[in-house]
């Protein structure tokens, strides 16, 4: 005896035994690589942290001994100066810090006036050129850097240094010049070229983000382009344009070989920016005095590397507080 079966009147789209076993694995199948990625999210979060504490506490452990050492023992280090860790770091952090903040100052109006150029101002076709060729320079390495910073770029400031301690010695910033100019002003010549990139990419992608409605209603109340960017693009980008300075800084914090094929180095607190042998950082010097370094001698550089440490924590914290600060002006809202 044959069995028929009535198909589903037209127009019944309720799902058939088939479709809804489909449907029942598709939902499970869900579920699990939801909470696979859960997983491989989670552990990546806690990869950074575990990793974080493991540099840490190997940066306090190795750095104990030249921490805890007397004054003698540490006298006994060829290259030491100063009579305790404290009094040897202080003008090493004094010149990474003074360094660094050089280098952002002559970095970020140049980074901005290019970003928003790139955004806002060029024709289409030199924007793109201009966006791979400023990504390009990121890539550049920091060794290159120092080669034409040594090789090409201390002659080209020996005049204009000669002529600001001419005309300006009488402040200290610019008083005793000495030829070469392998000082402090020059490393952060090389280290502002370095952190451009950074600096330029991040704020231009910031930029290109403006809300479009937002530039077009300043224009049409009578904005000039500038007036419009003054109050529309700026302070939209004013969070991100922090972080990208944030970036620049932490790479300006840490790099080694640039300034150490730069500077003429010197441990002193000194504002002479223009004389040799007055400023050190951390990197360069750790860089420099490591291949002869042994015993006691690692431990007061792995200190230093510490000092380091705390300073790059310190400044994100800091980086952070600003931007929350500034949530109002947020990308985000």
């Amino acid at each position: 005896m044959a069995v028929t079966t009535t198909p589903p009147p037209r127009g019944d789209t309720s799902p058939q035994p088939d479709d809804a076993g489909a449907a029942v694995r598709a939902a499970s199948t869900g579920r699990v690589a939801s909470k696979v990625f859960a997983g491989l999210s989670t552990g990546a979060g806690l990869l950074i942290l575990v990793t974080l504490a493991a540099v840490a506490l190997f940066l306090v452990v190795r750095a104990w001994p030249a921490l805890t050492a007397s004054s003698e023992e540490l006298a006994e280090i060829s290259w030491f100066q100063g009579g305790s860790m404290a009094e040897y770091v202080g003008p090493l952090i004094f010149g990474t810090l003074l360094a660094s903040v050089l280098a952002l100052a002559l970095a970020v109006p140049v980074s901005i006036g290019i970003a928003l150029f790139i955004s806002h101002y060029a024709p289409r076709r030199l924007a793109q050129g201009l966006g791979y060729l400023i990504d390009l320079l990121a890539a550049i390495p920091s060794v290159v850097y120092g080669l034409w910073g040594a090789l090409w770029l201390i002659g080209r400031l020996d005049p204009v240094f000669m002529w600001l301690s001419s005309n300006l010695g009488f402040i200290p910033l610019f008083a005793e010049y000495q030829a070469p100019a392998k000082n402090i002003m020059s490393a952060s010549v090389v280290l502002a070229v370095m952190i451009l990139p950074i600096i330029t990419a991040v704020s231009r992608e910031v930029f290109l983000q403006t809300p479009r409605l937002h530039e077009e209603a300043s224009l049409a109340l009578g904005a000039t382009r500038w007036e419009m960017v003054r109050q529309a693009v700026l302070p939209f980008g004013r969070s991100g344009v922090i972080s990208a300075s944030m970036l620049g800084l932490g790479r300006a914090l840490g790099e080694t070989m640039a300034v150490l094929m730069v500077i003429s180095p010197g441990l002193l607190f000194s504002f002479f920016l223009l004389k040799p042998g007055q400023h050190q950082t951390i990197a360069a010097n750790i860089a420099s005095k490591f291949p002869e370094a042994s015993g006691l001698s690692v431990s007061a550089l792995i200190a230093t590397g510490l000092a380091l440490f705390v300073i790059t924590f310190v400044v994100n914290f800091a980086a952070r507080w600003i931007i929350a600060r500034r949530a109002e002006f947020s990308g985000a809202n």
